[in-house]
């Protein structure tokens, strides 16, 4: 596990958590939004754009060569990362909901039908909601929904009495933005499979902080995003098991993604150029590329550990707090610790705190039928990283408690 004192070297590498809101120290715990840069990521996109840029798979200049050669560096940079079998398995995308997005117009679209139907959680993220409900307006498909139990967990049991012939597609976040749950979706693929449904996880919250092998789930599809993991925004990836990408027709036409063109007829790319029309974020991929170096050197099983200790000792500490009622206890959650507070709502409470500096989120986290299934407008969330410390969950419970104080 990380220690204290590589804590605060690791921290020492973010320019961000030197910063003074309202004259103090940047207390940042909405991670699960976004994440801050590390010098080597922000250097290395420097360098690249100062001394390296061109266009990639176009010039075959010097300079345009090399930066082909360093983007698809990153590509297989990704396929060791996340455990895929294959470097053209990596599709890169501008972020979690572009990829999801890419799987319900091109999967979607070709192999589900009237009749058919689809299978969610309802912990998701309206990322992995909303495109689901377009294709059944669109196809006449339907839309079940795996329930969630009061301690924030999939009803497996209702699951897998959801499962039938007509199932062509189970979507599921690998780890609930809002409740923390890390959901078993090495069970939910195998079960899947079993029906003859294809698998898409969504794992924004998840590939930042724990150790993912695709080949391992046996995922179809697996969704996230760069500016999540501690790299640039604007790009992120579709990972898509090759046999099943090679069947799907292209989701954006333009440059680069064909084989041939003529006034009659035009003839596509195989994956992943396929699905990689126009120029794509040349630079944040290679920031991205730089931020899954930052993470391999620190080590994903060190970071969930540490995540871990941190998620025990805030989900303590702000249990303490009278009137404080934690939303999602399950016993394997990621480091996110969503709560209503009586005496106030989340709108005031981040207001309030943001006056000491502490950077939390208050609302619905794009995600109103959760707030709906435990009763709660909205949420203030606290979501943690290994910069984080314990000493800032002690100034969260403080501020929580002035909060308490200036509403009585």
């Amino acid at each position: 596990m990380i220690t204290p004192s590589e804590v605060e070297k690791i921290r020492a590498e973010f320019p961000m958590l030197s910063t003074k809101v309202h004259g103090h120290p940047l207390v940042y715990l909405d991670n699960a939004a976004t994440t801050h840069k590390p010098r080597a990521v922000i250097e290395r996109i420097r360098q690249f754009e100062s001394e390296q840029y061109a266009t990639v798979r176009r010039g075959s200049y010097t300079l345009g060569e090399e930066a082909t050669e360093m983007f698809e560096g990153v590509r297989k940079k990704v396929q060791v990362f996340i455990g895929a079998k294959d470097h053209r398995e990596i599709i890169f995308t501008s972020g979690a909901t572009q990829s999801i997005n890419l799987v319900a117009n091109s999967f979607g679209r070709t192999f589900i039908g009237a009749g058919d139907e689809i299978v969610i959680s309802h912990m998701e993220h309206h990322a992995n909601l909303v495109p689901w409900q377009l294709l059944c307006l669109e196809k006449g498909c339907v839309l079940k929904v795996i329930p969630v139990s009061d301690s924030g967990e999939l009803e497996m049991e209702a699951f897998k009495k959801l499962l039938g012939p007509k199932t062509k597609l189970v979507a599921v976040t690998h780890s609930s933005n809002v409740l923390g749950t890390i959901n078993p979706v090495k069970e939910i693929a195998r079960l899947a499979h079993a029906a003859g449904a294809k698998v898409l996880v969504d794992g924004a919250q998840s590939v930042p902080h724990t150790k993912i092998d695709v080949q391992d789930i046996d995922c179809d599809f697996l969704a996230f995003s760069s500016h999540k993991m501690y790299g640039p925004s604007g790009v992120g990836v579709l990972y898509g098991k090759y046999a099943v990408l090679e069947t799907m027709p292209p989701y954006v036409a333009g440059g680069d993604m064909i084989n041939s063109v003529t006034i009659e007829r035009t003839t596509f790319a195989k994956p992943p150029g396929r699905f990689e029309a126009g120029t794509p974020p040349i630079s944040q991929v290679i920031g991205l590329g730089a931020a899954v170096d930052f993470l391999t050197g620190i080590g994903m099983e060190r970071i969930f550990e540490y995540e871990k200790s941190l998620l025990e000792y805030g989900t303590k500490v702000l249990s303490g707090i009278e009137g404080l009622r934690i939303i999602g206890t399950a016993p394997h959650k990621a480091a996110i610790i969503s709560f209503w507070l009586e005496a106030a709502h989340p709108h005031d409470v981040i207001t309030i705190i943001d006056r000491e500096g502490i950077a939390v989120r208050g609302g619905h986290h794009c995600a109103q039928p959760v707030m709906a299934r435990f009763g709660v407008p909205a949420t203030t969330r606290a979501s943690l990283s290994f910069y984080n410390k314990p000493e800032e969950i002690d100034l969260l419970a403080g501020a929580l408690k002035k909060v308490i104080q200036v509403f009585g």
